[in-house]
């Protein structure tokens, strides 16, 4: 009798293991299991809401300690990460997103950092027809270590090595507008 009361506790963590590591799609790397940034993407964009945020951010771009932000390394170029969140986003009904760049992108030179010309050209084209906001890089930072102590936030690293390259996105209700919610608010006076 025993010796099955301490076979049980051990079988349930067994199963229990197997359906946590089974529910998750996984690629082997070395010796560590890690989520694709796509996998993780499409498991959170079903539950993401407004005020949940996706950050897609260059390779220097620290990893934060709030609890709220989940940061995933990519290993792939800024623009195709960029392209598929957008899509992604974009594709979703629920969201809409609200697109913040750092300030100081705009006051990086060529010649302080080579490329930077073509990539603010492509990021311009790439957020054409979208409100992009401007805001310092420290009120960002700030901002997401705010808002994570409440809502999620994914973050995916990127492999561009370009200063101030950051893409902050906010998500906004894809199906209520900010003047609705105006208009609702005005009639409840």
């Amino acid at each position: 009798m025993l010796r099955k009361q301490r076979a049980f506790p051990v079988a349930i963590f067994a199963c229990l293991g197997f359906f946590l590591t089974a529910c998750e799609p996984v690629e082997k790397e070395g010796k560590e299991t890690v989520i694709s940034w796509e996998a993780k993407l499409g498991q959170e964009l079903p539950a993401f809401g407004h005020r949940n945020w996706i950050v897609i951010v260059d390779s220097a771009y620290p990893a934060q300690v709030s609890p709220g932000i989940n940061l995933v390394v990519s290993g792939e170029d800024h623009f195709s990460v960029l392209e598929k969140v957008l899509k992604a986003v974009d594709g979703s009904k629920q969201i809409s997103p609200r697109v913040f760049l750092d300030k100081e992108l705009a006051s990086v030179t060529e010649d302080l950092a080579p490329g930077i010309e073509a990539c603010r050209t492509r990021l311009g084209t790439m957020l054409t027809g979208r409100t992009v906001t401007a805001i310092p890089h420290e009120e960002l930072i700030t901002r997401l270590d705010q808002v994570a102590k409440t809502f999620r936030i994914l973050m995916i690293k990127t492999t561009l090595t370009l200063p101030y390259t950051s893409v902050f996105m906010e998500l906004d209700c894809g199906y209520w507008t900010p003047e609705a919610e105006a208009k609702m608010r005005e009639s409840m006076k």
